[in-house]
């Protein structure tokens, strides 16, 4: 039988994907970007084995100083840390996983121990360099086993962020697709990823969102926010191997 899972801050569901391919059962949470709001949800208590979400990171991202001084205080998504904390209060499931970026707290929860790691998805056979941090929270302490790789491939791509425009990929010479540097200066030259690449470097097919209604934009800014799939199904191979039932239980 299938663990049921409550995902919280789903967006488009690239994590929830990543689980449902590894045999989880996913329930989508609210979201604002289906107008919903988690201040208002209060999900049901014991009947979810596990919940999974990464709540907005603009709070804690390295350029958040910037972003408010150049738009203002009120430009930052509000931190809602604190939602995805009480919710797990509220479900109190076997287990849960947060994800966020570098700078994000580990989440603090009455009755779980949690085990923080910061991961990168070149770890796991990918080429797009993409740092996350990842709680995982029990009842009695369980830890992941992650498969590491070595990163043996010379392919190497920034991460894909969320802004309008997408992010600049460098086009080096000597062909590694990383940037020289001559005296100093960098020699290389650089142009704007498609959409079509973004997805690719997400580990999504190529027709993923061919029918949504977002605008290019919308789909960049959705695409950037998510969990690239190799990185989650590594993460829900994981979290299946740490939460099976053993002998003990």
């Amino acid at each position: 039988m299938s663990q049921l899972v409550l995902s919280l801050f789903p967006g488009i569901g690239l994590l929830d994907r990543a689980f449902e391919a590894e045999g989880f059962c996913v329930v989508r949470g609210p979201d604002v970007l289906w107008g919903g709001d988690i201040r208002n949800f209060h999900p049901p208590s014991g009947k979810f084995d596990g919940v999974i979400g990464g709540p907005p990171c603009q709070a804690f991202s390295a350029l958040v100083n910037i972003v408010r001084a150049v738009h203002g205080e009120g430009s930052v998504a509000e931190n809602l840390i604190p939602e995805f904390e009480r919710c797990i209060e509220e479900c109190f499931p076997d287990w849960f996983l947060m994800e966020n970026v570098r700078g994000a707290p580990t989440p603090v929860v009455a009755g779980y121990l949690i085990d923080s790691e910061l991961l990168n998805n070149r770890d796991f056979g990918a080429v797009q360099n993409r740092v996350r941090r990842f709680s995982f929270g029990t009842r009695d302490g369980r830890r992941l086993e992650l498969p590491w790789w070595k990163r043996t491939c010379r392919k190497w791509e920034p991460a894909v962020c969320s802004s309008a425009g997408g992010r600049r990929a460098s086009i080096a010479i000597g062909g590694n697709g990383k940037p020289k540097l001559h005296r100093g200066k960098n020699v290389s030259r650089s142009r704007i990823r498609s959409l079509k690449e973004e997805i690719e470097l997400q580990g999504l097919p190529e027709d993923f969102l061919s029918e949504c209604p977002l605008t290019s934009e919308g789909k960049r800014k959705v695409i950037g926010n998510g969990v690239p799939l190799p990185m989650g199904r590594a993460m829900a191979r994981a979290v299946k191997k740490a939460t099976q039932p053993t002998k003990a239980d």
